[in-house]
């Protein structure tokens, strides 16, 4: 964080392109003390915003209860990119981990996710900057091509309608400098990621959830006939209770955290390209992400920001550094006249399981938390959200298509959140080595 003008220290949300550009945040009623609900949801990002929402539509009483502000975790510090898929398990690797019937459901919940945020967009009139226009994944080598088409083999056996793209046709719609072909998936796109927040927002409260900002929850404590929550003093009752906070780490939200790995990203958006230059890298405005190791991804906002980012393999006082390295890797790689200006710089975290899927927690009877988007948040959650809801009104948690898990905190955590510098050292050796 960057020091206010009042000695204060500015949010990392308030200092992203999308708070800068967000429309008007919405409405949300304070936290009384002794109120009831069926359920209580914790966390107004993505995930928690959806259960609500289709809770509420549902008949449920619904608290929303955020201890910041709507979006103001990694819902509001993300790059924007919907995609409907794992960013490290192959479809094989699913079905080998889950088994063929509980693997297919997960695997058609996942491929879902996209289509769900753009179609709930569209018939609801969120205003969030949405583009429907396909996700690249660019082979940077030709054993990357190789392996990207038995991905998109897997995935087109599963029934989605993923396609590859010979280096000439992906070369016309990618600016990258290092493409010998890529996979498409026509559902994948762009958003403004805090505006869908809001309108995830809107869509909860006009179905009847109430949304409370600064409730920050202390304790969830077991109740007769529920659960018990409390908030700087002040108490609400739930019948039951979901936990959505990603990889927050204060309060009830440890229960989560300790379950995954955080990993330190870094956002950077640039000031508007001209016109030219976004019509040569993105002329039809795909999303692209590359097969290196050490990933390079990048999009165009709405006014033609360039949004990118990176992780550092030392986190500490990075931001400035960080910033540099990936404004410098946009113009190499993309072949720019000059190295970008920036507009904004933001440091975001995202919560990685150990096997790169998404879980459900049971803390208890009717406490259920959800997490593992593992850099796929926007799609994913759209489904999570969902199925959470479905697990509220009585379906079997063990039937959902999302696996239970232990909530267990991972052993020796202290190496594990050591271990995303030594795979980001890794990574780039690798990229090296294959350069030579």
């Amino acid at each position: 964080m960057t020091p206010a003008p009042s000695g204060r220290t500015v949010p990392a949300y308030r200092r992203t392109i999308w708070w800068k550009t967000a429309s008007a945040s919405p409405a949300t009623s304070p936290l009384f003390d002794g109120a009831s609900v069926d359920v209580a949801v914790i966390g107004a990002g993505f995930t928690g915003l959806t259960a609500a929402w289709h809770l509420a539509r549902r008949g449920a009483r619904v608290a929303v209860l955020e201890a910041d502000s709507i979006g103001s975790g990694a819902s509001g510090l993300n790059a924007g990119f919907v995609v409907p898929n794992f960013a490290k398990a192959d479809p094989a690797a699913v079905l080998a981990w889950l088994g063929d019937e509980r693997g297919r459901r997960l695997l058609a919940m996942i491929g879902e996710g996209a289509d769900r945020v753009f179609g709930t967009i569209r018939e609801h009139g969120i205003d969030c900057d949405a583009e429907q226009v396909g996700w690249m994944h660019v082979a940077h080598s030709p054993a990357m091509l190789a392996m990207l088409k038995l991905r998109a083999e897997a995935w087109q056996g599963l029934g989605r309608p993923i396609r590859m793209l010979d280096e000439s046709a992906a070369r016309a719609l990618s600016g990258a400098r290092h493409c010998f072909g890529a996979l498409l998936d026509p559902s994948g796109g762009t958003l403004h990621p805090l505006n869908y927040a809001y309108g995830l927002a809107r869509l909860a409260s006009k179905a009847g959830a109430i949304i409370h900002e600064q409730a920050p929850i202390d304790a969830v404590l077991r109740d007769a006939g529920g659960w018990r929550l409390e908030s700087r003093g002040r108490t609400l009752r739930a019948g039951k209770v979901f936990l959505c906070t990603n990889a927050a780490a204060l309060g009830v939200a440890r229960c989560l955290n300790r379950a995954v790995v955080p990993l330190r990203v870094y956002q950077v958006a640039t000031r508007p390209l001209a016109k030219e230059i976004a019509r040569r890298i993105s002329p039809e405005r795909n999303p692209v992400a590359d097969t290196r190791a050490n990933l390079f991804t990048y999009r165009l906002d709405r006014e033609d920001r360039l949004i990118s980012g990176g992780m550092a393999i030392l986190p500490f006082r990075a931001e400035a550094r960080m910033a540099r390295m990936i404004a410098g890797r946009l113009a190499r790689e993309l072949s720019l006249p000059a190295l970008p200006e920036l507009d904004c710089v933001w440091q975001g975290t995202a919560a990685m399981t150990t096997d790169f899927l998404p879980h459900l927690y049971e803390f208890g009877p009717g406490f259920v938390g959800g997490i593992g988007c593992n850099g796929r948040g926007i799609a994913l959650t759209a489904m999570l959200g969902e199925a959470m809801a479905d697990a509220a009104c009585g379906r079997a948690l063990s039937d959902l298509p999302v696996p239970l898990a232990s909530h267990r905190a991972i052993p020796l955590r202290v190496l594990a959140e050591a271990a995303p510098s030594f795979a980001i050292a890794e990574a780039k050796w690798r990229d090296w080595r294959d350069r030579l």
